[in-house]
């Protein structure tokens, strides 16, 4: 996919699941879409542009989710969001705001370096425009995805279907830690101990771990601490279980993943 054409029409894209279920996969990192407009503000050159693009996104998630969604009995077809543009526009899952840890090493809501420390924004870039543009709508739609699941069963399960690169990128924080083969991250209010395993049952073919090298879990803000009805798991999945990295194509171990998915998917239904 080139990373430049047509602004996307809409931040985020929510596909329907079964009116009855309560899970939500999300996939905010798996475009590598860059707008023309937002094009312009960034350094790289086209080529370096791409690298960066192998490096950060998270390819193939959609196609993970997907097959899934496609795989859990009738009835339990979870709902899917997927972010219409890269995370190198906006990172809708990084807190707006000095919270965010990532601002440290130039990677908070609105990225102003890369994977590997380069200068990816001019000095003094303004990011409002990108937050109001892609962060505010995005936590907005997700917010009402979340509320329509509370609305509809009571209850909402978020899983946050992420990929991590087998070897440390120079931007990691905690790039010291095991690195499983699939990385489960959990928050202190929104995973609770059956969630977590529930997910190590459906992934028992693949090594787990928790916290390791990346943590926590998406919620969107409007209930993030606040509502103990709505549950999240992030799932970071090592990139050499299933591709070629950094951005290559999609490999065999996409189906067994996404089958581990689908019964994690039917165990929370």
């Amino acid at each position: 996919m080139p990373a430049t054409s047509d602004p996307p029409a809409t931040p985020l894209l929510l596909v329907s699941g079964d009116p009855g279920s309560p899970v939500l996969l999300h996939m905010p990192h798996t475009s590598r879409h860059v707008p023309e407009d937002v094009r312009r503000d960034i350094l790289l050159d086209d080529a370096a542009l791409e690298r960066e693009l192998d490096h950060i996104t998270d390819a193939h998630t959609a196609l993970i989710a997907a097959l899934a969604a496609d795989g859990v009995p009738a009835g339990s077809t979870p709902w899917q969001a997927l972010a219409g543009q890269s995370r190198l526009v906006v990172d809708p899952e990084r807190f707006p705001d000095e919270r965010e840890e990532m601002r440290a090493v130039g990677m908070g809501a609105v990225y102003t370096h890369t994977t590997h420390r380069e200068q990816l924004r001019p000095t003094g870039h303004d990011p409002g425009p990108l937050l109001d543009t892609y962060f505010h709508p995005y936590a907005r739609m997700m917010t009402e995805a979340v509320d329509a699941r509370l609305a509809a069963t009571g209850r909402a399960v978020l899983l946050d279907v992420h990929s991590y690169p087998t070897d440390p990128l120079p931007y990691e924080l905690h790039a010291a830690g095991p690195r499983p083969e699939v990385c489960l991250g959990t928050d202190p209010f929104h995973t609770g101990r059956r969630l977590r395993d529930q997910a190590r049952d459906a992934f028992a073919d693949f090594g787990t771990g928790t916290d390791s090298p990346f943590s926590g879990a998406y919620v969107p803000l409007a209930h993030y601490g606040r509502d103990a009805r709505v549950s999240a798991l992030m799932i970071e999945i090592r990139r050499d279980q299933y591709m070629s990295e950094p951005g290559g194509p999609a490999g065999p171990g996409v189906r067994a993943l996404a089958a581990a998915l689908a019964e994690l998917i039917s165990a929370v239904s």
